[in-house]
Parts: C-alpha cells; sequence; structure tokens
C-alpha cells in the first residue's frame, strides 16, 4: 500500500497507469485552487466523468473501506480534496453540502488570506477567524479533514486547537531541515503529533532538500528525521506531484484572479518556471522505490507500513470512517 495526500494537475488515462505501475493505493487530488461554488461543482461533475471514463484503473473513495476496496481490485484510489475554501463562499452550510458530494479534504487558505485564516505568505497571519472556527466544527461533523498546507502559523495552531478530528498537512515539509515559508516549525510538527494529526512530505523540488531531491535514500533520509521530530505514527507521504504543470498552470496557482502583480509561490524571481522533478522520480511510478529505501534506513517492514500507508489510514478513519 502506498497512499499520496496530496497530488495535482492534468490526471490523464497515463497518469492513472504510471500511478498503478508506481503501487499508488490512494491519492488525494486538488479538485480546484481558486474556484468558488459553481467552478467547484463544474470541476467534481469532470472527476465523475473521469471515473466513468477510467473505471479499470481508479476509483473515488469516499471512506477507508473504499481505499482496501481499490487495494484488493487492483485500481487507484482518489479521494477528492481542494487546496483552498473557496468553494465555501462564507456559507456556513456549504460543508455538509461538498462532504455530501464526497469531498473529503479541504485546505483552509492557499496563498492569500481568506476568510477563515492566514496564508504561510502573509506578512502577519491574523490566525483562524470565527467563522474558520465554525467551518472546522462544520468539516469535523460531516466528514471533511482539515489541510493546512499552506496555511499559516498562527492559523495552523488555531485550527489544531479548535479540531475536534486530527487534521493534516498534506504536502509540507519540516523548516528545521529546509527553510521555507511553506515548510512547517517544530512548533507546528510537535502540536501536530500531539492531537493526533500528519505530514505528508513533499518532493517539490523548491521546498524539498537538495539531498532528498538527488536520491530516493536521500528522500528516505529525510523521512527518517521528521519521524525524529513528530514520531513515527504522525509521518506520511504527500508528494505535492504535479501533472501536467506548466508555465499557464503555475501561473493559475499562483495568481488566481486575485492579483496582476508576479507572484511566485514557493519558487523566486530566479526560479519563476516549474522546477524539474527529483533526479530519482523522472515520473511519479518511481514513487515505488521508496519501501525499499525506507528499509536500508532501518525501518521494519510494520514501520513502513506506516510511513507508506497506516498513518494516513488512521488519520482518515478517524476523520471520515
Amino acid at each position: 500500500m502506498l497512499i499520496d495526500g496530496l497530488q495535482c494537475g492534468d490526471f490523464r488515462r497515463e497518469i492513472f497507469e504510471s500511478l498503478r505501475a508506481g503501487g499508488f493505493t490512494c491519492v488525494t487530488n486538488t479538485v480546484e485552487f481558486w474556484g468558488g461554488a459553481i467552478n467547484s461543482l463544474d470541476a467534481i461533475a469532470d472527476w465523475l466523468d473521469k471515473e466513468r471514463a477510467n473505471s479499470d484503473l481508479m476509483m473515488i473513495c469516499r471512506n477507508v473501506a473504499d481505499i482496501h476496496t481499490a487495494d484488493k481490485t487492483g485500481k487507484v484510489g482518489v479521494l477528492l480534496g481542494f487546496q483552498n475554501s473557496g468553494m465555501f463562499e462564507g456559507r456556513i452550510r456549504y460543508p455538509e453540502l461538498f462532504a455530501q458530494l464526497g469531498v473529503r479534504v479541504a485546505q483552509l487558505t492557499y496563498n492569500i488570506q481568506n476568510d477563515i485564516g492566514g496564508s504561510c505568505y502573509e506578512p502577519h497571519d491574523s490566525g483562524l477567524t470565527r467563522f474558520g472556527r465554525e467551518i472546522i466544527g462544520e468539516m469535523n461533523k460531516y466528514g471533511m479533514m482539515v489541510d493546512c498546507s499552506h496555511v499559516g502559523e498562527k492559523t495552523t495552531l488555531d485550527a489544531i486547537e479548535a479540531s475536534s478530528k486530527p487534521i493534516a498537512v498534506t504536502h509540507a515539509n519540516a523548516g528545521s531541515l529546509m527553510p521555507h515559508f511553506r515548510n512547517k516549525s517544530d512548533t507546528v510538527l510537535k502540536a501536530l503529533a500531539e492531537s493526533g494529526g500528519i505530514m505528508g512530505l513533499a518532493i517539490y523540488p523548491n521546498i524539498t532538500p537538495k539531498e532528498a531531491c538527488d536520491s530516493v535514500d536521500g528522500w528516505a533520509e529525510m523521512m527518517a528525521r521528521t519521524v525524529d521530530i513528530m514520531g513515527l505514527e504522525h509521518v506520511g507521504v504527500g508528494t505535492d506531484a504535479g501533472h501536467y504543470v506548466g508555465t499557464p498552470e503555475l501561473d493559475w496557482m499562483r495568481q488566481g484572479r486575485w492579483t496582476r502583480s508576479d507572484q511566485y509561490g514557493a519558487g523566486a524571481k530566479d526560479r519563476a518556471l516549474m522546477p524539474p522533478p527529483p533526479k530519482w522520480l523522472p515520473d511519479i511510478s518511481k514513487m515505488g522505490l521508496l519501501p525499499a529505501a525506507l528499509e536500508r534506513r532501518g525501518f521494519s517492514q510494520e514501520e513502513i507500513h506506516l510511513l507508506t500507508a497506516g498513518n494516513w489510514l488512521r488519520v482518515y478513519e478517524a476523520n471520515f470512517g
């Protein structure tokens, strides 16, 4: 079993084939970044069409039992997830509606502050708003996991405190191993672990140490060092792999509709383009190399299962059964 907390981009049939070749059991997609309710409904409908067209390769999962079904039938399970909360449009009843449509993961903010809280790129993180606390309560109630990957530090700590269910940072790395606005401080990681949460470790080169981009053993070492910070039960895979992401797609992720100015997200002015993939991961199917690398690093088979799937299954079970 291999479970990935977050991927994005254009999931064409050949991507599902690569995911299956790489041993992926379940992947959380990115249904939307900036869309409101109508855009998000259209995007969910597109995924229903995609499921019908690729029913021999993949299935949309709504609970842990579905993930096990995907595993047994050799299909790639997909959890519907959002990298923002714009689809709620300030309406307290919308988490329930989107949960009924199968959405199981929602990031509170993306790259700018919204009505829920602060982004990791804001110069001042205001923390979780009153509306944000109510939204988290609704997400807890209706089976939608809270994601704080692009969320500011104060808002993330507030969300951990406010949530009655363990939350996730689906795609980031430890800031103490790779300093970056997108990565998480040891303070956040320890609070996340104490509350039963999880962080999925990313492969995105702009936020991943060079050694972890150069070889799968380097990435396994990064995972081991993150385990030292958080504990074995709170670390997983969250690659942030992007499929068919070129300059137009990257510009949309960074700018949306909210700005005319240059925005670089996890990049910078001198690194504005999509970075090449890690040397050891020219395509996503090579993620299947990870278990052997973890074994070389000294992890037991039971521990490898937790890091590659079991920890996600526990957090999913706590959030949506």
